[in-house]
């Protein structure tokens, strides 16, 4: 899968000699780089995110599994630059201990390493895989916004706090209506009848909040937008939608359940600045899809639209 991407990008990406890490082609010097990764089986989340504006690299773990430590540390020790390196760090158990680890290495290497952990997921509080709230496609708006701030030459602290200000704005939740199947395994990660849908699931096929009789998409979105708005206070605010794929559901559908965000959000008052309809992190093949709401100000809303040119997310 690797080698096909960085194939098909090499004008923005090349691959380590040391495991699954893509860096970007040309190293920019003299500003923070960041770095992320996980789990294999969510592209184009994390490789696609590499390039101008926003990743420098990208560690990619065997399916639904961490990264080692070794690997982190070879991504960072690629890309570090006297400004140092941001890891963004989705909630997993396993994730955040080999990131951490890794930052200890290079850390004894006199690498500059700050972190941010994102835990975006309203469903749950706690999963087969995380303490605490996971990470799922609200990571990509992190990505984004604080690689636009590392492109103005901002310093890593400066970089952690925005990476910060958008996980604190952020929240996200999803439904599916059909498992994945992890290669290893050979067989679906979980069981739904033809006529129930997972409410609050997680980007490994984890189970959500319930499963219930399958309903029509508007309903569906009636529910994940209850819970997503009941979270933070979005009144009066401006947001940017993401409406994200888990692999198996047409555009046709995230269009349909777009059309019903918006008329919600525009009934609540709150502003719509920018809308993302696609694939963006996904399960492999899971159909199913999320809801992520982004409230701005006016440093995420210009850094959310500045530039980047990566394979998967351009602005």
């Amino acid at each position: 899968m690797i080698q096909g991407l960085v194939k098909a990008y090499p004008q923005y990406l090349k691959k380590l000699d040391c495991g699954n890490v893509v860096v970007r082609a040309d190293k920019k010097e003299g500003k923070v780089a960041l770095i992320s990764g996980g789990g294999s089986g969510h592209e184009p989340a994390h490789g696609g995110y590499v390039g101008e504006g926003m990743l420098d690299a990208a560690v990619a773990g065997a399916v639904f599994t961490s990264p080692t430590p070794d690997q982190v540390f070879e991504g960072i020790k690629a890309i570090a630059t006297d400004a140092g390196v941001l890891m963004v760090i989705k909630n997993y158990t396993g994730d955040v201990m080999n990131f951490e680890m890794a930052a200890e290495m290079a850390d004894a290497e006199g690498i500059k390493v700050a972190q941010v952990v994102v835990n975006d997921d309203v469903a749950v509080q706690d999963s087969l895989y995380t303490v605490g709230r996971r990470g799922v496609a609200g990571t990509v708006f992190v990505h984004k916004i604080a690689g636009a701030m590392a492109e103005t030459g901002a310093s890593l602290e400066e970089v952690q706090a925005v990476a910060q200000k958008v996980i604190d704005n952020v929240r996200t939740m999803g439904a599916a209506i059909e498992p994945c199947t992890v290669p290893a395994s050979g067989k679906p990660g979980f069981e739904l009848s033809e006529d129930e849908m997972e409410v609050g699931i997680g980007i490994h096929g984890e189970p959500g909040t319930h499963r219930e009789k399958l309903r029509p998409a508007d309903e569906i979105v009636d529910m994940l937008m209850e819970k997503i708005l009941a979270d933070i206070d979005y009144s009066g605010s401006e947001v940017a939608v993401m409406i994200n794929g888990s692999g198996a559901t047409p555009l046709m559908e995230l269009f349909i359940i777009n059309n019903h965000v918006a008329d919600i959000l525009k009934e609540k008052g709150i502003t719509v600045y920018r809308t993302y309809v696609g694939e963006y992190m996904t399960s492999i093949e899971m159909a199913g899809f999320s809801i992520s709401l982004l409230r701005l100000d006016e440093q995420t809303k210009e850094l959310l639209t500045a530039k980047a040119d990566t394979p998967a997310f351009k602005a």
